[in-house]
């Protein structure tokens, strides 16, 4: 209540931060990862005031991280674990960097040792929507794409093309953060 009052006092911007609930934040994310993995997958989300927390802790290869409050539309993740030093210095990195920015500061630190990232591929589930209906455990409006991280893979060492579209392509090619994007065309909710 103090912070509140020095902010309304200081004529600061507030907002209440709509955190949904630790059982929502699991079930949301799970949905990103394939249905064989997730029972064993571990799953960050978010508390009250925003921070990342482990909401369970899992014994596979697979990291879950719940939709962001804080951040306007709706996106779970699922990743492999080797990857989580990378995702996490890049959420590290929001509140500073922007864009293509963020990524090169990482880039950066891989290049020079100080950040760890696999070299052989490694595999990243995202699932986008409208939200999460928790009565029917179902993201709304649900895209799923793929990603798989290849750092430093460029259109010769793969045989990718570099233009985005439906089929599989490369991005940021000859980079540390070079991934396949795989972006299935959105087909019409039944």
């Amino acid at each position: 209540m103090k912070s509140l009052f020095v902010a309304l006092l200081l004529g600061a911007p507030v907002f209440a931060l709509e955190v949904a609930s630790p059982a929502d934040q699991i079930a949301s994310s799970l949905l990103a990862a394939p249905k064989e993995r997730r029972e064993a997958a571990t799953v960050l989300g978010y508390n009250e005031k925003g921070d990342v927390v482990t909401l369970r802790k899992g014994a596979g290869d697979l990291i879950c991280l719940a939709d962001d409050p804080a951040v306007k539309g709706f996106s779970v993740s699922c990743y492999h674990k080797d990857l989580e030093p990378f995702m996490a210095r890049g959420r590290e990195l929001n509140a500073k960097y922007k864009g293509k920015e963020r990524h090169e500061v990482r880039w950066k630190e891989v290049d020079e040792g100080k950040l760890k990232l696999p070299r052989e591929p490694r595999m990243l589930y995202v699932l986008t929507g409208a939200g999460f209906d928790s009565a029917k455990g179902a993201v709304t409006d649900s895209y799923l794409r793929w990603v798989v991280y290849t750092p430093y893979a460029t259109p010769e060492t793969t045989g990718l093309s570099t233009t985005p579209g439906t089929e599989p392509w490369l991005m940021y090619p000859g980079t540390a953060g070079a991934h396949i994007m795989i972006s299935p065309p959105k087909t019409p909710a039944k």
